[in-house]
């Protein structure tokens, strides 16, 4: 199975969730050739519950993911930590909507919830918890404590950091970081546009249905990450459309 566990299905989290928008999404990760998703939109981002209730509206629920025209959609949300720093949390839809109520009151940067009480908080449910971008200068997961970053069930190899760090150092400062926490690695697009899928892929041994078979193949090491050839320029192709798009966005409201 071939999927990608950071994706997002907003341009930005200024704009309105637009189904149109989202399907597309889904066809460009379709010509990518991949089986699933994990929808990581930014918990934070404008009306958040309208993400889930409009897939809930046109969408078979079945196990623990939306069927989307043959494609799963694994449940989840990117976190801000106190500290500075992204969580992805992937899991059960009431899980993942009920904890994001206890989170109402950390939306606002300067009040974010600590990355302790964030894991206390998760522990006893079925999320799998990433840390997403470590070595991302404006969220650098990599100074916390190792303690907390080994309750981790991985850590994000991202695509925009390959492609703005280079692929080679990227690779290199993460999969070092993982190596000495003991935690695995798994890739994320981190795509917010429809061009950048593919960048980045894991490819596991088996076809997962719950999130808890997803955790099981990568605790088991029964997965690969595989990294573009054409990463650099489906990232660049992206953003330079993303900063299209959201200007002229910007013009109309």
């Amino acid at each position: 199975m071939k999927i990608d566990f950071h994706t997002h299905g907003k341009l930005s989290k200024k704009v309105d969730f637009s189904l149109d928008y989202f399907m597309n999404m889904v066809q460009a990760a379709k010509e990518n050739h991949l089986d699933a998703i994990a929808l990581t939109e930014h918990f934070n981002t404008h009306r958040f519950s309208d993400v889930y209730d409009t897939l809930d509206d046109h969408f078979p629920y079945v196990d623990l993911y939306y069927e989307i025209e043959g494609l799963k959609v694994f449940t989840g949300m990117e976190v801000d930590i106190n500290e500075t720093g992204h969580i992805l949390l992937i899991g059960k839809r009431a899980d993942l909507l009920d904890f994001r109520k206890e989170l109402e009151p950390y939306t606002e940067k300067g009040n974010f919830i600590p990355f302790q009480e964030l894991l206390k908080r998760t522990a006893n449910v079925d999320f799998l918890v990433i840390g997403a971008h470590p070595y991302r200068e404006s969220t650098p997961l990599h100074q916390l404590p190792s303690d907390l970053l080994a309750k981790l069930d991985a850590f994000d190899l991202n695509g925009k950091d390959l492609y703005e760090k280079g692929i080679e150092e990227n690779c290199r400062e993460v999969y070092a970081l993982a190596e000495q926490i003991g935690i695995p690695v798994v890739g994320g697009s981190d795509t917010h546009q429809s061009l950048q899928y593919g960048a980045v892929v894991n490819i596991l041994d088996v076809s997962c249905r719950t999130v808890r078979e997803l955790k099981d193949a990568i605790r088991s090491g029964a997965y690969r990450v595989e990294i573009s050839p054409q990463l650099d320029e489906k990232v660049a192709a992206a953003k330079e459309l993303k900063k299209r798009l959201k200007e002229k966005m910007e013009k109309v409201m």
